[in-house]
């Protein structure tokens, strides 16, 4: 009889994937897809809000689909799963729990991956007073649910391992990489184009601190030339004088996605992520890193733990301080180097951190 896989994800799974939470589930189910098929595993998502997930459970239990499960990956979301249905009120409040009874009971082994644990920080958690005491419940609760139910928490980063309060295995499963043809554009000009991806609004992005080391780089002769890509409304937004500091250094903006995007990467001798250091940022793995290292671009980024860890263990870049000198040092030796990073990622990127890698590892971790 044939093996099957049951990925549990109790919310409805996002049509158009416009962030990494959303992208994230669909990522793996595809890749899950892919290494069913090459490895003659049956793959069963049960999805969707409570009430879908509840007659889909019946009606698969019923036909039998669910006799052979070799194991259970599971997905949350930034929020408890109990209020992932439209108006955060679940029909079905109780299907989580019977199907992870059903599990228990045949000695299925559960992995979940475990989103984000900000709301354990004050100053990154919006709400406020008795809304904020409620909700932090819930998400203990959810704690406690995975605690008694799962095998294995799936975490971004090891980093992230000592905020969780659940006593189970930590293994980290942080973003993966997709293929993508990467053609390198003709070469039209001798000074080196880094590039930055991302949000420009908010100080903690570290935009204006990649300014000035650029600055400094660029001292005594242009090695570097950056070209900046953000949302339109993001770039609105900004003052008169950043505005200005973007002209005078002669920063391209540009605020493209998908296909153009694509190009964009192409013509680039390598990126930025020059995020300042926070316990948040320590162990979260911007998607922008496996976009980066995707496309064979080598990264220049700071000494955040968890993106730290993926960069310099194969040899994917410089990491920085966040401070302006120490990384106009790095940019300069990247300006020398970045070829020597571009060949490493070739040689260890996608088959190290593809999703389907990620796929292998879960079934590794949970079938020890």
């Amino acid at each position: 009889m044939m093996k099957s896989v049951l990925l549990y994800y109790p919310f409805e799974v996002a049509e158009n994937a416009n962030s990494g939470s959303k992208l994230r589930p669909k990522e793996m189910y595809k890749a899950f897809q892919q290494w069913g098929s090459r490895e003659g595993v049956n793959i069963l998502l049960l999805s969707g809000n409570s009430a879908a997930r509840e007659s889909l459970f019946e009606q698969w239990k019923a036909e039998g689909k669910l006799d052979d499960l070799w194991f259970c990956y599971m997905e949350n979301q930034t929020i408890p799963f109990w209020l992932t249905d439209k108006g955060h009120i679940p029909k079905k409040p109780f299907i989580d729990t019977k199907v992870m009874k059903f599990l228990k009971q045949r000695h299925v082994p559960v992995g979940v991956f475990y989103r984000d644990v900000y709301w354990k920080f004050d100053e990154l958690y919006p709400l406020k007073g008795a809304k904020k005491a409620i909700m932090k419940a819930i998400y203990r609760m959810e704690e406690n649910f995975y605690n008694k139910y799962c095998d294995v928490i799936f975490l971004p980063s090891d980093a992230m391992g000592k905020f969780v309060d659940i006593n189970r295995k930590k293994v980290s499963l942080p973003p993966g990489g997709k293929e993508s043809q990467v053609v390198r554009s003709e070469r039209l000009k001798q000074t080196a184009q880094g590039l930055y991806v991302g949000g420009i609004n908010n100080e903690d992005y570290g935009l204006f601190l990649l300014l000035n080391a650029l600055q400094l780089a660029n001292n005594e002769e242009t090695i570097c030339e950056l070209t900046v890509v953000c949302r339109e409304d993001e770039y609105k937004g900004l003052s008169e004088e950043k505005k200005a500091r973007l002209q005078e250094m002669n920063v391209a903006v540009k605020h493209v996605s998908g296909e153009a995007l694509n190009e964009l990467y192409r013509e680039m001798d390598f990126a930025f992520i020059p995020r300042y250091r926070s316990t948040y940022n320590d162990f979260s793995v911007p998607v922008k890193l496996v976009e980066y290292l995707s496309n064979e671009l080598p990264v220049i980024a700071t000494y955040c733990q968890a993106q730290q860890e993926i960069i310099e263990t194969d040899g994917y870049g410089l990491i920085c301080e966040d401070k302006p000198e120490d990384m106009a040092q790095a940019i300069v030796k990247m300006t020398k180097d970045a070829e020597h990073y571009r060949e490493n990622i070739q040689k260890t990127f996608l088959q190290k951190h593809s999703w389907l890698a990620r796929v292998e590892k879960i079934k590794s971790t949970l079938l020890k």
